[in-house]
């Protein structure tokens, strides 16, 4: 797996969604004979934290709920709690995922960044679309540069991030050469 360095937290203030005009200072790449042990290497290679425990933040937009689904179902039974913000928790009671709901930033407070703030979140699933929310989806970008916290923005992410960690939980992940791979 290869994963592109960014060099965001040099920048205050700076949105850490991807334009067409930016580009990486650098690749890693994880290898492995498993895909989640490849994925969670290519994340502590470019510094992301893989959590094996705590709670995921779960906010995206109305066409990813269901496809999220799956992923949120795993990391219940993967020992995590869910936080949600209210359409997405919605959906996730609906279908028999517990989650406990939690403020969008424009909503009120207590909101996800009290939430961040506190160090209640480990990870952060966010996909969105719209003025506002992109508004409020710019700050969680932010704060989880800021406070270090793993940051996916898309359903394959969550997908990849949630398989490194199941693959986490049962076994560690080993260095070996990159010839040591290819001998076989």
């Amino acid at each position: 797996m290869k994963e592109a360095v960014f060099p965001f937290d040099r920048f205050a203030n700076v949105d850490t969604l991807l334009g067409p005009e930016m580009k990486s200072t650098g690749e890693v790449m994880g290898i492995d004979d498993s895909l989640g042990l490849a994925f969670a290497k290519s994340q502590y290679a470019a510094g992301q934290p893989v959590p094996l425990e705590g709670t995921v933040l779960i906010s995206v937009h109305g066409n990813h709920k269901e496809a999220l689904l799956p992923v949120a179902k795993e990391l219940v039974e993967l020992g995590f709690n869910i936080m949600a913000t209210k359409g997405t928790a919605a959906v996730l009671k609906a279908n028999d995922v517990p989650c406990e709901k939690v403020y969008k930033i424009s909503e009120g407070r207590p909101h996800i960044m009290d939430k961040i703030q506190d160090k209640g979140i480990q990870w952060i699933i966010n996909t969105s679309m719209g003025t506002r929310t992109k508004e409020d989806s710019f700050t969680i970008r932010r704060s989880a540069l800021d406070f270090h916290l793993p940051y996916t923005t898309t359903i394959a992410g969550a997908i990849s991030m949630s398989k490194a960690i199941a693959t986490l939980k049962k076994q560690d992940a080993q260095v070996k050469s990159i010839q040591e791979y290819f001998i076989k």
